[in-house]
């Protein structure tokens, strides 16, 4: 929700100091990072007393109108809570939005499922719009068992969404409800993603006290990230003389090659919204190596085909057939290994995972097809090629 890929989170000092370290490159609001952290979200469902459907909602002005309703005293098994519908917002005629009056409600209680037996939430939005987002959120099995006995004997009757003591949407029963259910209202994105998170991963059992913080500048960070840049480029351009130095012609296919994996993954982990840091560099750098393993086994292929003396066409086409099956093996071996790291690790190991799996995969359409493309495309160009440069 924060659009941080590569977080650390870290005992910090000695075990009964209670300290905890937390790293999140890539964020540029820390004070909402800190709301959300000490956020609490209590999520209920809960049973509205009153008349079923049709009757409108039973509804009463004040708490204490609320209270006379149930005779003068609240019982055990009641609860009043404010009814705030995000829906009735009135629309900004002078500039600001103006709240409809307060409105309370009577529910049963204790509630029918509790934030407990949340299984999963996100905000979603219907209409594509910046501030009309609700959150969809799904139970585990033992409340999602529960839940749909209770809708099943409640048909018609209406069941609020209470968060954090405050009822935020009310609707009828229209039939057995099992595992699914939505938190309605107009939420901004920022505000529903926020919810979400802390519906889903609950809110802290202790308080937090803030000790240190501290803000790595983007002239320190960039020191670090121009470095590695400077490590990769510097490896490519070594790789690529090398290529064109051995291979001679056939090297400017590999660096073809080479340099779409590299655009290919790049433009991948823009898309993910990734934060690329050093690990996640040194993931790019070893997918540049296991690219040009890929082109050096082809290649060394195709040179002992020529050598047995089969012409180019059908040395091209047995050299890569025959490395196939070893560059599959070797890459289904590494994205093997990398989906464990990402299993098991944590923070910046993830992120060098991640970028380790896009270019190996990459790498398997770059180096096996787009490379093959290039020589087939020269081979029916010259159909009666004698030698090929290799």
């Amino acid at each position: 929700a924060l659009g941080v890929k590569e977080p650390t989170l870290q005992r910090h000092g000695a075990e009964s100091s209670g300290q905890i370290l937390l790293q999140m490159p890539g964020v540029d609001d820390p004070e909402r990072v800190k709301k959300l952290i000490g956020a609490e979200s209590k999520l209920e469902l809960v049973k509205v007393v009153g008349a079923p459907n049709p009757a409108p909602i039973q509804t009463y002005p004040s708490e204490e109108a609320a209270k006379q309703s149930l005779g003068g005293a609240v019982p055990p098994n009641r609860k009043i809570v404010e009814y705030t519908d995000r829906d009735a917002t009135t629309p900004p005629t002078t500039g600001t939005a103006q709240e409809p009056p307060k409105q309370f409600v009577v529910v049963e209680y204790p509630a029918v499922v509790d934030g407990s037996e949340l299984r999963d939430a996100n905000a979603v939005s219907r209409t594509q719009s910046a501030s009309d987002y609700q959150i969809a959120f799904s139970l585990k099995p033992g409340g999602a068992a529960k839940f749909g006995e209770w809708t099943s004997q409640n048909i018609n009757s209406y069941m609020g969404v209470l968060l954090n003591d405050k009822v935020k949407s009310i609707a009828y029963i229209r039939s057995r409800i099992d595992d699914q259910g939505e938190i309605s209202g107009k939420f901004k994105k920022a505000d529903a993603d926020d919810l979400a998170l802390t519906l889903k991963s609950g809110s802290l059992p202790a308080t937090i006290e803030y000790q240190e913080e501290r803000t790595v500048g983007p002239s320190l960070g960039a020191d670090s990230i121009r470095a590695g840049v400077t490590a990769s480029v510097a490896g490519l351009i070594f790789i690529v003389l090398f290529m064109l130095f051995y291979y001679r012609g056939s090297g400017i296919n590999a660096v073809v090659a080479l340099v779409l994996n590299m655009m290919l993954t790049l433009a991948a982990l823009i898309m993910l919204d990734s934060t690329l840091t050093l690990p996640g560099i040194a993931g790019l750098i070893l997918g540049i190596g296991m690219a040009v393993d890929s082109n050096v086994l082809i290649f060394e292929r195709m040179r002992e085909e020529l050598r047995a003396g089969n012409d180019v066409a059908k040395a091209v086409s047995l050299g890569f057939d025959r490395a196939f099956i070893t560059i599959i093996d070797t890459h289904v071996t590494t994205i093997i290994s990398a989906v464990i790291l990402y299993l098991y690790g944590s923070g910046p190991i993830r992120g060098f995972a991640v970028t380790l799996i896009l270019g190996l995969l990459i790498n398997l359409f770059s180096a096996v097809f787009v490379s093959r493309t290039i020589f087939m495309w020269l081979l029916q160009r010259n159909p009666d090629m004698k030698s090929l440069s290799i």
